[in-house]
């Protein structure tokens, strides 16, 4: 007879035959309730995080009602919405504890518990002497402190549950809090090199907001042609005659050999080689018949 692992705590536990044919189920394992390790203190941890939770909203309800009192000067609506923050805490708490238990995802709502902390905590700072340090402290610290063990104790069963390990709330606000702290930064040097170099500055920011939003349907802004670079007269024409020179350009004029565009080609070159524009039109003239001649001939 060979038994299994052995469920841990009190009970009885299932064992196999060699035969292979099972002869007792273990009762806490079909029910669900065989506990890991660390459960019980969990638990314990768990119903003190309750306990810390009803005095920390008393002390907080206490601040709230007064912040609201003195905006509203009604006592049941002051009373219902100073309890508002903390009855929601409360509910978010739970999801989140028994998400985590069920093996979900409970970001949502560790997230919202930080949201209904820092509102608490900025309604207890508004009613507290903000001049002086130590009331904005004794005016605070008891939301943040019950954030901050919900947070944990959520934290906690989650690794005890699921052995995983999910982004804290507070990583995700310390995050968004770099991020707008940067962006703080980014507005403060623009501002100042505004003031230095205002021409240069507007015109850099003009252009990046042009680039990050361009307008839509327009087509693309075709690229200007590339300039080829201006031709040279070859070594060998030097001492040449003007007529040798302006048939080397005429080689390398896109007109060639058009007798349609020959005035206009002579205008274009008989500057380059010092002729009158009538002796290059009578010049480029005979060219264009070797030209044409040639051509008839092949």
């Amino acid at each position: 007879m060979s038994t299994p692992t052995m469920p841990r705590g009190p009970g009885l536990f299932e064992i196999t035959r060699a035969s292979g044919e099972r002869a007792v189920t273990n009762v806490r394992r079909l029910a669900g309730a065989e506990r890991p390790l660390g459960s019980a203190l969990i638990a314990v941890a768990a119903w003190l995080l309750a306990l810390v939770g009803a005095g920390a909203l008393y002390v907080s309800f206490s601040a709230q009602r007064e912040y609201v009192f003195g905006a509203r000067h009604q006592d049941a609506a002051s009373i219902i919405e100073a309890l508002l923050l903390d009855v929601l805490m409360i509910v978010f708490t739970l999801l989140a504890l028994g998400l985590s238990r069920a093996g979900k995802s409970s970001r949502t709502e560790r997230a919202l518990i930080l949201a209904c902390a820092a509102a608490s905590a900025y309604m207890n700072v508004s009613a507290a002497d903000v001049a002086s340090p130590r009331s904005v402290t004794a005016y605070a610290v008891a939301p943040i402190a019950l954030a901050v063990v919900v947070d944990r104790v959520v934290a906690v069963i989650r690794r005890h549950v699921l052995a995983d390990s999910e982004p804290s709330a507070w990583t995700s606000m310390g995050r968004a809090l770099l991020a707008v702290v940067r962006f703080g930064g980014l507005v403060l040097l623009y501002s100042l090199r505004t003031v230095l170099a205002p021409r240069e500055t507007s015109a850099g920011l003009r252009q990046m907001v042009l680039d990050a939003a361009p307008l839509p349907g327009l087509p693309a802004a075709e690229e200007p042609p590339a300039i080829e670079p201006p031709l040279a007269e070859p070594p060998e024409l030097a001492g040449a005659s003007k007529r040798a020179r302006l048939a080397w350009w005429y080689q390398h004029d896109p007109d060639y050999g058009k007798r349609s565009a020959v005035a206009s080609a002579a205008r274009r070159l008989a500057p380059l080689v010092d002729l009158g524009e009538g002796t290059a039109r009578a010049y480029l003239g005979q060219i264009v018949a070797e030209v044409e001649q040639s051509r008839r001939a092949s």
